[in-house]
């Protein structure tokens, strides 16, 4: 059976999880989470890095401390992809901000850029990228958007870790970032997030709003700081914003830091799978959207075809082949029954095409030429 993931751990991780359990008596977060996130910032090359319990949360502390951080006011609009993960969105709607969507392109899997501008208002103050399934957005084009009128760059990198932009790593073009350690991602910590950014009060706020918004979370020598100024307050619950509880543990830190050892060589491997799937793509490449952009660090291997008989054909061959798939991500989200107020489906054509033409199957380390020899022969068999 060809799975959308395998068993990611290693024996290794799994040989290091179990000698850190035998030798603590801590295991919330502590000082394996903070290790996680430095070993975390030299290999994504930014400044700070903080471990939260999921991708989505991640999303959520990001949009929730830079409103505050650039004092946002509410009801602001974030111009937001039509294909992306839904808490994407949700994040906006919960921080008390406008989702406005624009439509897709069909070769990197972001914004239509030529849409991009026609949908800024008084009101805009943030692009939200996402780089789809590991194809890194075009930066440079949204950024002569944002740099015109004044609008903050947000990246979604959760399922593109390593990708790069001109040769520089995504998660580091915009003000801030976010990736996901799902099970089913790049590397995993079974669940979790991480945010990352260069500037440091930003961060504070990451960190304040990860832990309910308590002063003690923050770097001991700040402390001092705000004990002074609230000395009425009991500093061990002095809070200093909302938050949330978004902590993760010293176990998962642990995996974190074993999986990271192993990502560039999952890297590697997926996308030497990606580059000789494209050659089998072109098989049947009249029939076909082709997904690819320079610098891509693949998480799957999509279809998105012209004709939806054809990916009904090929969806149900592959189900007799025990080939798992599923839906490009959310599809178009303006069909999704929760966000039909924020536009009609049909205003997003390749959003839609994506959506009714479209799905994906499994790119891992387990991938091999085995399998993608015997996609080559279904295709073969099939068109």
């Amino acid at each position: 059976m060809w799975k959308l993931q395998e068993n990611i751990l290693e024996k290794s991780d799994k040989d290091k999880l179990s000698d850190f359990i035998n030798s603590t008596d801590r295991f919330t977060q502590f000082k394996r989470v903070k290790l996680f996130e430095n070993e975390w910032s030299k290999w994504q090359g930014c400044k700070y890095s903080t471990f939260v319990n999921s991708g989505s949360s991640a999303v959520l502390v990001m949009i929730d401390g830079v409103k505050e951080y650039y004092n946002i006011p509410d009801n602001s609009e974030v111009i937001v992809p039509a294909v992306t993960w839904t808490t994407n969105i949700t994040s906006v709607i919960q921080t008390k901000l406008k989702p406005v969507f624009v439509d897709i392109n069909l070769k990197d899997l972001s914004f239509d850029y030529d849409s991009i501008e026609k949908a800024i208002s008084a009101k805009t103050r943030i692009i939200l990228i996402t780089h789809l399934i590991g194809l890194p957005a075009n930066i440079a084009k949204i950024k002569s958007i944002a740099e015109k009128y004044n609008l903050i760059v947000l990246e979604d990198c959760c399922e593109s870790h390593g990708a790069l932009f001109e040769g520089k790593k995504i998660g580091n073009h915009g003000i801030a970032s976010t990736f996901s350690f799902y099970w089913g991602h790049h590397m995993t910590t079974i669940e979790g997030g991480m945010l990352c950014t260069d500037i440091e009060e930003l961060n504070d706020l990451f960190i304040l709003k990860r832990s309910h918004g308590l002063a003690r979370e923050l770097d001991l020598s700040k402390h001092d700081v705000y004990k002074k100024k609230y000395p009425d307050i009991d500093f061990n619950f002095l809070f200093l914003t909302h938050g949330y509880n978004f902590r993760n543990t010293e176990l998962h830190a642990t995996i974190g830091v074993e999986q990271l050892k192993h990502l560039d060589y999952y890297i590697a491997v997926r996308n030497t799978n990606y580059e000789k799937f494209i050659k089998i793509l072109a098989l049947i490449e009249d029939k076909i959207y082709m997904c690819n952009s320079k610098g891509f660090s693949s998480f799957c291997l999509p279809f998105i075809f012209k004709d939806k008989n054809d990916r009904n054909l090929l969806q149900s061959r592959f189900h007799d082949n025990q080939i798992e798939t599923r839906p490009i991500i959310s599809g178009n989200l303006l069909r999704q029954p929760c966000f039909k107020s924020y536009g009609n489906y049909s205003d997003f054509s390749n959003a839609d095409i994506l959506h009714q033409n479209g799905f994906y199957i499994g790119n891992n380390q387990f991938v091999n030429d085995e399998r993608l020899n015997k996609l080559k022969d279904i295709l073969k068999e099939v068109f």
